[in-house]
C-alpha cells in the first residue's frame, strides 16, 4: 500500500516519495492571531493532523512545523481598536489557539515559531533576494520583482501577463508590477518596528514563511500545507522568493484542504459567517466536530450546517454504544492515546487480513487521505460487531471472543488515527448529556436522583412507581437502558 496525495501544481494525485528515507518535513502555514480561530481554520489544522498520525502509523518519521503570524497588518488595526500593544494580543490569541487545540486533541507540532523570532533571518533574506535581483528598494520599502522569477504563477496556475493586463491602476507608483509584493514594510508612526538597512520597519507577511520553513526543515521539503485560500498570493508568493533565495526546490508536495462553507459562501471572519471553534465547543462535544469536519474529502467543499454536524453527533454515538456492548462480553480497555499506532501499518506483512478493518482502512487513506471513505469503512465495521453481538445467545464461543477482540482493537487504532475515541464510552455519553443539559437547560442532578429514585423503586418491586418515573424521564427527552452492570442514560438524539 503506497501513499498518494493530490499535488496542487501539477493537478494530479501523486506517489509520496520523501527527500529522505522514512522522514517526512512538513511545514503548515498557522493562523494570523488577531482573534479567535474559527471552524474553517479547525478544518484545515485537524486535516493535517490526521496527515501526520498516519504517515506516524505507516513508518515515518515526521518533523512538522505550524508557525504563528505574530505581526501583521490585521494585528495591528486590532490592537489599535482594543487599545493594547501587538505583543498582547497576539499573546492572547496564541493561548486561545493552544487551548482550541488540545481540546480537539490535536498533537502538538514539531516546532511552532513566531514570525517575531525570525526578524534578522527574515532581513538576511532580504538581502539575498536585492543581491541576486530579485528584489527592489523604493524609499524605506523592498518589493520582490515577480517579472525576474520566469516560474512565477507555476504554483497557482497563473499568468503574470494576464496579471498585469487585467490590473487596475496601482495605487503604490513605487511597484514596477502590480503583483510585486512587500518583503520590508517602512513602519508607520506608532507601529512595531524592527531596524533594518532600509529603515525601520517589519517584515511583509509571506516573507515569514520561507524563513521559518528553511531554518527548520531546509531549502527543500516534503509537504506544504494549508487551505486553499492560501494559494494565491501567499503560498505563489513564497515559493518564488524561497526558490530564488535559497534554491533547492522548496515544497516537493502542495496540499491544500477546501472550504467549510455556510450558505455556499466560505466561512470567514470578512464575510461575517463564522463560528469560532471556542464557541462550537460549547454546543458539540470536540470529536463531533473531528468527525464532521473529516466526513467529506479534505479537497471538496464542507457546508455547515446543525442538523449536518448532528449526524456525525449520531455516528459517533453508535460507535460508542458499541464498545459499550463489548465492554460488557469481552471487558473494558483504556482509549488509545499519544504514539500508539506508531509504525502499526509500516509493513504489510504485519496487517491483518486483506479483508480486515485495517487493511482496507489504510487503502482508503493511501488514496490522498480519503477520511469519507476510512470512516464508512469503520462504520460497517460497527454494524457487523453489532449483528454478532446480537446473535450472541449464552456464553460467548472462543473463537468469536477472539475476533471481537481484535476488531475492537483495529477500531481503535484506525479511529486514534482520526483523532477519534479518546475517552471511555461513560465519559463520552456524560459529556455528551452534559451538552445537551445545558442545550435544553436540563438539570442533569434532577435526571440523575430521579433515576435513583427509579432503581429504588423497582428494588422495592414498585413496578408502578419504576414505570411513571420512566415515563416522566421519556417526556424529557431521557432514555433509559438497563444492563447487567446498571442503568445508563442518554438524552434522545
Amino acid at each position: 500500500m503506497t501513499l498518494k496525495l493530490y499535488n496542487t501544481p501539477h493537478h494530479k494525485k501523486e506517489v509520496f516519495q520523501p527527500i529522505k528515507k522514512n522522514h517526512v518535513s512538513m511545514y503548515v502555514c498557522g493562523p494570523t492571531v488577531y482573534d479567535f480561530c474559527h471552524i474553517g481554520h479547525a478544518r484545515s489544522v485537524i486535516v493535517f493532523d490526521v496527515l501526520l498520525r498516519f504517515l506516524r502509523a505507516k513508518g515515518f518519521e515526521v518533523t512538522y512545523v505550524r508557525n504563528f503570524t505574530d505581526i501583521d497588518d490585521k494585528i495591528i488595526k486590532r490592537a489599535r481598536e482594543l487599545g493594547t500593544d501587538t505583543n498582547s494580543l497576539a499573546e492572547k490569541y496564541i493561548n486561545a489557539f493552544h487551548d482550541d487545540m488540545a481540546s480537539l486533541y490535536m498533537i502538538p507540532p514539531t516546532f511552532e515559531p513566531r514570525a517575531t523570532e525570525h526578524i534578522e533571518g527574515m532581513i538576511n533574506m532580504v538581502k539575498t533576494l536585492i543581491d541576486r535581483g530579485h528584489a527592489y528598494v523604493t524609499g524605506n520599502d523592498v518589493y520582490f520583482s515577480v517579472e525576474s522569477f520566469k516560474g512565477y504563477g507555476g504554483l497557482s496556475g497563473r499568468n503574470i501577463e494576464d496579471m498585469k493586463a487585467g490590473s487596475r491602476i496601482d495605487v503604490n507608483s513605487n511597484k514596477r508590477h502590480p503583483a510585486d509584493f512587500a518583503l520590508w514594510k517602512s513602519a508607520k508612526p506608532d507601529e512595531p518596528r524592527w531596524e533594518s538597512p532600509w529603515g525601520p520597519g517589519r517584515p511583509g507577511w509571506h516573507l515569514e514563511c520561507s524563513v521559518m520553513s528553511n531554518h527548520y526543515l531546509g531549502a527543500s521539503f516534503d509537504i506544504h500545507g494549508g487551505g486553499k485560500d492560501l494559494l494565491f498570493p501567499h503560498h505563489e508568493n513564497e515559493r518564488a522568493q524561497s526558490l530564488c533565495a535559497n534554491g533547492g526546490i522548496f515544497a516537493k508536495y502542495w496540499v491544500h484542504n477546501g472550504f467549510v462553507m455556510i450558505n455556499s459562501e466560505k466561512m470567514s471572519k470578512s464575510l461575517g459567517n463564522f463560528l469560532t471553534i471556542k464557541d462550537a465547543l460549547k454546543t458539540y462535544h470536540p470529536e463531533v466536530l473531528r468527525l464532521f469536519l473529516l466526513s467529506r474529502h479534505y479537497r471538496t467543499p464542507l457546508d455547515f450546517s446543525n442538523n449536518a454536524v448532528m449526524a456525525s453527533q449520531s455516528g459517533l454515538i453508535k460507535i460508542y454504544r458499541t464498545l459499550k456492548r463489548l465492554e460488557a462480553l469481552i471487558g473494558h480497555v483504556e482509549p488509545l492515546h499519544t504514539d500508539a499506532t506508531i509504525n502499526c501499518l509500516a509493513d504489510k506483512d504485519t496487517l491483518p487480513a486483506t479483508d480486515s478493518l485495517l487493511t482496507q482502512f489504510s487503502a482508503a487513506m493511501d488514496e490522498d487521505l480519503n477520511t469519507a471513505e476510512a470512516i464508512g469503512i469503520i462504520f460497517e465495521k460497527v454494524r457487523e460487531i453489532n449483528r454478532v453481538l446480537n446473535s450472541v445467545n449464552g456464553p460467548l464461543k472462543k473463537d468469536i471472543h477472539v475476533a471481537l477482540t481484535n476488531d475492537r482493537h483495529q477500531i481503535y487504532v484506525a479511529c486514534y488515527i482520526l483523532g477519534l475515541l479518546n475517552e471511555t464510552p461513560d465519559d463520552f455519553f456524560e459529556q455528551i448529556n452534559e451538552k445537551n443539559a445545558k442545550k435544553d437547560r436540563a438539570d442533569i442532578n434532577v435526571i440523575k436522583q430521579m433515576i435513583n429514585d427509579r432503581n429504588r423503586a423497582r428494588t422495592e418491586k414498585n413496578w408502578a412507581k419504576a414505570d411513571e418515573i420512566r415515563d416522566r424521564l421519556k417526556e424529557m427527552g431521557v432514555i433509559l437502558e438497563d444492563g447487567p452492570e446498571g442503568t445508563t442514560w442518554r438524552f434522545d438524539l
